[in-house]
């Protein structure tokens, strides 16, 4: 039997098919929660009501979780001629407002990105800030200064005389994150820069939304240029917020990187050493004056591998002192290897047991000093230590010039390589809902560029006009979006140039939200009358194209927006093909034949998707079910729009 497909996103249906599997009897037959049930369900688990409780508010904070929730109608409709590489890039640009748009991302993309990367407004005073539909008196912001995009989504400056200053934005940020959440992998986390204006604001909203026991750290940017004229001290830091999805999944790998200046620095060692033939005090002379060279480039902990062992290998000396109590380790004197004397032994003896340490002296992993009155260290060899910790502290004073287009502020590149490549690897997919100029974009390419890795990304960006006095109006962009695709076409190539013998992605598929593409009479049945009944008999909307519809139906059923899409004809009739052979099918010609449905049916697709016009009446219908089920053995594959 056909089902017809919703057409509609609400962002919380994944947590009522949580709670239908927990408690069934909670759901009810038309999918919504009986809290009554629920809560006698978990009656021993609910806490008691309370007058008092701690807790982060504002006003407008209960509409702002409303919002979240909010159900919406409408879609993401493809923008082929401002794609790049649209047959076989993986990556996406959407055009349109982000609260929209991580609701339609909903079902594609739940628990699938791997990290979200946000650099989001910081509430300044200065910036520009979403005035959602639902907040309460909106339209007065719209004579200051306001904007609004091709569907009426409106923008207003948020300055500090606004009497909901900070309420405003808060109510802007909730259900961006709380929506977010839900996209991220297990293991996932999100990292968000701000800066001393509202970072206390959010750290509570992801304390509340994600859980304190989330809370991952806090980088701290340090920009190397303070503030100008302030009242007070001067911050020429930002942060950078880390919360997790859920920290049972985050292991310490995740947050180990490579030393940056590793593999120059072990090439510098060999080069030398091949100079004078062997390892000369000369050789290890000339690797020092190396690495004090290049003491700007290097971290402190990189710094501190100058020595070179006998054997040719990079090393730093670190202390073998105890640090618990001593009776749990060697006091065992070592002997020199010169003199034969006993080396001082630290206080608390030393950090491994005899045996260790006899294994340590066999396999020349001890520096001796010239006599036995120097106590050992232990060689702690670079080549084995490739890998460190994430800092807290970031520090990068350089700017970033959007590669000459005109935006002002742009993130740095090399920030965001920084954070990006701490925890994203190879295939992983990175969202970033306040794009801007698309810095993120040019990084994930970047960074696939130099490791080999496929790292795909979504950039999402609101329509935002540029002001006409600006230097981006001028040279010719009409809004923000227009320098963002721009940024990764530039990008893209310019690294395409310095690694030709790469295979890199630096396409991108563009896609823009608008609204359905159903008629309303699709959603409200019982406004058709008699008069309009004849005009309802398609319910699609005249100006949609097939591929409008297919991305559509990609949305609804919840497969990823980057699958590759095949164009086939049968019987003189188009039809798509969706990943393959075994997924999605779809065909939105007016009419179909039975070679049509037979040649689709026998794809045995798990999805496939008609028009409802398609069809002359319910009993052609029920014809195209039987077929499915003759060949496939089911029918619940079948769709209509």
């Amino acid at each position: 039997m056909t089902e017809k497909l919703k057409m509609e996103q609400n962002p919380l249906s994944a947590t009522v098919e949580k709670i239908k599997e927990i408690c069934p009897g909670a759901v009810t037959r038309e999918g919504k929660i009986d809290f009554e049930e629920l809560k006698t369900a978990l009656s021993d688990d609910v806490a008691a009501d309370a007058i008092e409780k701690y807790e982060f508010t504002w006003v407008g904070k209960n509409t702002a979780k409303a919002e979240a929730n909010r159900s919406i109608r409408k879609t993401l409709r493809p923008v082929i001629e401002d794609s790049k590489n649209w047959d076989t890039t993986q990556n996406l640009y959407i055009e349109g407002d982000n609260l929209d748009t991580l609701k339609l991302l909903q079902e594609p993309y739940l628990g699938k990105i791997k990290m979200i990367y946000i650099d989001p407004p910081y509430n300044t005073g200065n910036d520009f800030v979403y005035c959602d539909e639902f907040a309460v008196g909106c339209e007065e912001y719209l004579d200051k200064k306001g904007q609004c995009d091709a569907d009426g989504n409106r923008l207003f400056v948020n300055t500090e005389t606004n009497g909901r200053f900070h309420s405003d934005w808060c109510s802007m940020m909730y259900p961006r994150l709380k929506i977010a959440r839900d996209l991220l992998s297990d293991d996932g986390m999100i990292f968000i820069h701000i800066d001393e204006h509202e970072e206390d604001s959010l750290n509570f909203i992801l304390k509340e939304i994600f859980g304190e026991g989330n809370n991952v750290g806090k980088i701290i940017w340090d920009k190397r240029n303070p503030k100008g004229e302030v009242k007070g001290i001067a911050y020429q830091h930002e942060c950078i917020l880390v919360f997790c999805k859920n920290i049972m999944y985050v292991k310490e790998e995740d947050f180990r990187k490579k030393k940056e200046n590793a593999e120059d620095m072990l090439k510098a060692a060999h080069s030398i050493i091949k100079k004078y033939g062997k390892v000369t005090d000369e050789a290890r002379q000339e690797y020092k004056d190396w690495i004090k060279k290049h003491s700007a480039e290097l971290s402190g902990g990189e710094k501190a591998y100058n020595c070179i062992d006998e054997q040719g290998r990079i090393y730093r000396p670190v202390s073998m002192a105890a640090p618990d109590k001593p009776e749990t380790r060697s006091h065992r004197p070592l002997k020199h290897p010169t003199t034969g004397k006993p080396c001082p032994v630290p206080a608390k003896g030393w950090r491994y047991i005899d045996s260790t340490m006899d294994k340590l002296v066999l396999e020349n992993k001890i520096v001796f000093g010239v006599d036995e009155t120097t106590q050992p260290c232990q060689k702690y060899f670079l080549q084995d230590n490739l890998y460190e910790s994430v800092s807290s502290l970031l520090y990068y004073g350089g700017s970033d010039d959007a590669l000459g287009l005109p935006f002002d502020n742009p993130k740095p590149v090399y920030v965001a390589q920084k954070i990006i490549g701490t925890l994203c690897h190879y295939d992983d997919t990175i969202l970033d809902f306040f794009s801007g100029s698309a810095t993120t974009a040019h990084a994930v390419m970047q960074l696939n560029a130099e490791d080999g890795g496929h790292r795909k990304f979504i950039m999402v960006q609101l329509q935002e006009k540029c002001e006409e006095d600006s230097e981006a109006f001028k040279t010719g962009y009409k809004n923000i979006c227009e320098i963002g695709k721009e940024r990764i076409r530039r990008a893209g190539e310019k690294i395409k140039s310095e690694n030709p013998d790469k295979d890199l992605d630096i396409g991108f598929r563009v896609l823009r939200v608008d609204s359905t593409n159903m008629k309303d009479v699709f959603y409200k049945p019982s406004d058709t009358t008699q008069k309009t009944l004849l005009d309802s008999i398609d319910n699609i909307k005249e100006d949609r194209s097939d591929m409008d519809l297919l991305f559509g139906v990609m949305v609804d059923c919840g497969l990823p927006l980057d699958m590759p899409i095949e164009t086939r004809k049968c019987d003189g009739k188009k039809y798509y093909v969706v990943n393959g052979e075994d997924y999605l099918v779809a065909c939105f010609e007016p009419e179909v034949s039975e070679k049509l449905v037979y040649e689709i049916a026998n794809l045995k697709p798990t999805i496939a998707v008609f028009r409802d016009s398609s069809f002359a009446d319910a009993k052609d219908k029920v014809n195209v079910s039987e077929i499915f089920k003759n060949i496939t053995g089911h029918d619940d594959c079948v769709k209509v729009l």
